[in-house]
């Protein structure tokens, strides 16, 4: 690169987005050991969720954490659809402007599904 040829940055706006994926679960947890499954899954959503959503604080809804232990700790379901939602911090004193709650979306199959970016209701 010449000098003066340097790209410009587009610098992404920070505000509320929600966004709809399929997350494959069985994938992410391939080795890992029979007690120790279920509680990947979980840090595997909220890792997928930390960089689809570029925010540091993830939470996940207590019917996603059910979902994820409705078979028990060895038999984690191989595939999980959840919605990620990027909202303003409530605690004026935090750290992070930002945080993402992560929710499960119900669906008979997961055929043909693509990640999506959702309307605000």
């Amino acid at each position: 690169m010449a000098k003066g040829d340097e790209k410009k940055r587009k610098e992404r706006k920070e505000e509320p987005v929600t966004r709809e994926a399929t997350i494959n679960i069985h994938k992410r947890i391939h080795g890992i050991g029979f007690k120790r499954r279920a509680p990947r899954s979980i840090d595997e959503i909220k890792k997928f969720a930390k960089k689809m959503m570029n925010t540091s604080d993830v939470r996940v809804d207590q019917h996603l954490n059910k979902y994820m232990w409705s078979k028990g700790i060895k038999n984690v379901p191989y595939r999980v659809r959840v919605r990620m939602a990027k909202k303003h911090s409530e605690n004026e004193d935090s750290e992070h402007k930002f945080y993402t709650l992560v929710t499960h979306v119900p669906v008979t199959s997961f055929k043909g599904l693509e990640s999506k970016t959702v309307m605000d209701e």
